[in-house]
């Protein structure tokens, strides 16, 4: 199905399109277009409606699931310092799943038909397009999908009373992710370390793209070896 010399329109649906571009998909997602109106990605009105998502509606969604979960593990005599403290382990773990999904996952390297697809629907398309306010955050139906999986992990590797607010922990640390990429992008920081951290990102769209794997911090790019090898790098977590 890859078509030699294929051009992309971006005046059509672009889903079905990136796939023709065979090896010189990885080279056309990566030249960025720069503007805060997205491309259409599908024809079909439902699907398209899915994949667009208001920034805001990730902490109004998921917010009170981390208090159900983290409440679940009180009711089950955790104290509220234990609770706490496996909100943070939970958070922290999430920093690293945060690292490894970006670097292994939506930076694969792709040239088939169906993985050129996927990729971009993954995340070339953010690469391609990063200003696009309605497509910088997870679309909660996915999202909940993802989480089923998740959560059955966390119950193997914790006891009964720590798992919820361990689990409740990442998924907290995934909305700080989530609320933290939309304002790297589209937030004007006025200290330092957001500066930085949005520098930081910045970079990583368009300068070294395959360096700076952190969102919410550089942490395991630093431990990992792949922090950037740039002054636009930010020297902070």
């Amino acid at each position: 199905m890859v078509v030699q010399n294929f051009e992309v329109d971006l005046n059509k649906a672009l889903v079905f399109q990136v796939g023709h571009l065979g090896e010189a998909y990885e080279e056309w997602v990566h030249q960025p277009i720069v503007s805060k109106d997205g491309p259409r990605f599908f024809e079909n009105e439902i699907l398209e409606f899915l994949t667009r998502t208001v920034w805001w509606a990730i902490p109004v969604i998921w917010l009170p699931v981390v208090c159900y979960f983290v409440y679940s593990s009180v009711l089950m005599g955790l104290s509220c310092p234990q609770s706490a403290l496996m909100v943070l382990v939970g958070i922290f773990v999430w920093t690293f799943l945060e690292y490894s999904l970006h670097r292994f996952l939506f930076h694969i390297k792709t040239k088939t038909y169906w993985g050129n697809t996927l990729h971009y629907l993954l995340h070339g398309c953010h690469h391609k397009h990063p200003m696009d306010g309605l497509r910088l955050v997870f679309p909660p139906a996915a999202t909940a999908i993802l989480l089923m999986p998740f959560w059955n992990i966390v119950k193997l590797m914790a006891t009964p009373s720590t798992a919820p607010a361990l689990f409740g922990g990442g998924l907290l640390g995934y909305v700080m992710y989530d609320c933290t990429h939309y304002y790297l992008h589209h937030g004007q920081p006025k200290t330092e370390v957001p500066q930085n951290l949005k520098k930081y990102h910045l970079n990583h769209h368009f300068r070294i793209q395959d360096k700076g794997f952190g969102i919410t911090s550089s942490l395991w790019d630093k431990i990992f070896g792949t922090l950037p090898p740039s002054k636009m790098a930010a020297k902070s977590m």
